[in-house]
């Protein structure tokens, strides 16, 4: 979107520099008005060189965003299957015997 914007301005700025150059103005010699459509100019130049280093920037954490995504919903599930294993493990009061221990090791095997 700003990148859109910022053609419109260009266009605007295009506009702008054929009316001073077509009409004139009775304020302003035609060296201040060059000289001003310079710094507008320049100006439009240092913007569409911060939209580029903020695009490129952007890209880049979206991409970290997108790595953290996937290693989080690996470490998540890896966390549900411990817990799972955790809870299968934990004798009750009866199966504390270690026949009932052996015999649910090999059920887990």
């Amino acid at each position: 979107e700003l990148e859109n914007q910022l053609t419109a301005k260009s266009k605007t700025l295009d506009e702008l520099k054929q009316s001073l150059a077509s009409t004139g103005s009775a304020e302003q010699t035609p060296e201040a008005q060059s000289l001003r459509i310079a710094e507008l100019c320049e100006m439009k130049d240092s913007i569409v060189n911060q939209v580029a280093q903020v695009k490129a920037s952007m890209e880049s954490i979206l991409e970290q965003w997108r790595a953290y995504d996937e290693i989080y919903a690996e470490v998540s599930l890896m966390t549900t299957r411990y817990l799972y294993c955790i809870d299968q493990c934990k004798p009750s009061g009866e199966e504390a015997s270690l026949e009932a221990l052996k015999k649910q090791v090999k059920t887990l095997q």
